[in-house]
């Protein structure tokens, strides 16, 4: 099994991509990486190359170059070599911690869509924070390849968020949801309510109905869809909210007096708990779900840790056969515009 990746991609690039690719290769025999990159700078930070190709390049795609632009002029960036390996099948699988709106553009330009699949969409893996709850992560698409969507591209998200939950989780007959501003059938947008109904009345689909944003990570849902705009709305607005609680939490530890310091010192083992689940690189990276070979996109600010979890999902989604399974199910899915356009 072959990743190629993007070595120059990410804010911490290449010191954090080289030292995760090194966990994940540790963690896994059978896995095999391809780096692309500044040769001077990534070389010197490999402490052992087994099972490790290093690639020269002469390129780079910086985070605030226009994508599409990008993709096309620097022939020669560690992202599009990497993206290129995949597509001419010297690689099963293509990572990178660089430019979101690149990675997405080599994916569907250069990595390709599966037959069936009219628009792939981003696919995060999020912490259901919810204790009672039997679901301990909930997969949410799309997360923003997508700023506008038509019907059919969400019936195709529940199919994919599906195939995920099924094959990387376990889980049976996944519960799927859309998000919506009510839980009510009749609430939403007259895209909204069409998508309501259009999952509704598919029978291979356990569709549940709507879920609120507020109920984002109640683990009411194994799989979430939405439009683009929507559902990247929602996840940036949960993002906020926590980043300012714990903001408060901090200072009021801070500006406590010392029995808040003391109260911190008794329950860090839990904070420290609780961080750790709430944490992106606990999941991996988001992955463009519709592709035909997995692409997956971790974090700018990754660290070596974010980095070889996101490899160890990549690993997952290979050896299970998911992209094999959901070309398979779309090659023969004809039926699915027929019956919802």
């Amino acid at each position: 099994m072959k990743i190629a990746v993007d070595a120059m991609g990410g804010d911490n690039a290449p010191a954090a991509i080289v030292a995760g690719v090194e966990q994940a290769r540790d963690r896994f025999a059978d896995l095999e990486f391809i780096l692309y990159g500044n040769v001077d700078q990534v070389k010197p930070l490999v402490k052992d190359q087994t099972r490790i190709t290093m690639i020269p390049t002469t390129e780079e795609i910086a985070m605030g170059e226009e994508p599409v632009r990008a993709i096309r002029r620097k022939k020669d960036s560690s992202m599009v070599r990497a993206a290129m390996a995949v597509k001419k099948g010297e690689a099963d699988a293509f990572f990178s911690a660089g430019n979101t709106g690149a990675v997405l553009a080599a994916g569907i330009f250069l990595v390709g869509r599966i037959k069936g699949i009219d628009r792939p969409g981003l696919t995060s893996v999020l912490p259901v924070g919810n204790p009672q709850s039997d679901t301990k992560q909930l997969v949410y698409l799309d997360t923003g390849a997508n700023a506008e969507n038509k019907e059919i591209n969400l019936v195709q998200y529940a199919y994919l968020g599906k195939f995920y939950a099924e094959n990387m989780f376990g889980v049976k007959n996944p519960r799927i949801a859309l998000l919506n501003n009510g839980a009510e059938e009749d609430k939403g947008d007259p895209l909204h309510k069409d998508v309501w109904q259009r999952l509704n009345r598919r029978d291979d689909l356990n569709f549940i109905g709507n879920v609120e944003s507020g109920d984002l990570l109640a683990g009411k849902a194994d799989v979430i869809v939405s439009d683009g705009w929507t559902a990247n709305a929602a996840l940036k607005a949960s993002e906020g909210t926590a980043k300012i609680m714990l903001s408060l939490i901090r200072d009021g530890i801070m500006n406590g007096g010392w029995r808040a310091k003391i109260g911190y010192l008794l329950l860090r083992p839990v904070f420290h708990s609780v961080g750790h689940k709430m944490s992106a690189s606990t999941y991996g990276g988001a992955i463009l779900l519709g592709l035909k070979a997995p692409v997956v996109k971790t974090h700018g600010s990754s660290d070596a840790t974010a980095v070889a979890n996101t490899i160890a999902q990549i690993h997952q989604m290979v050896s299970s056969k998911m992209i094999e399974r959901t070309v398979n199910f779309f090659g023969k899915a004809d039926h699915l515009k027929e019956m919802d356009n």
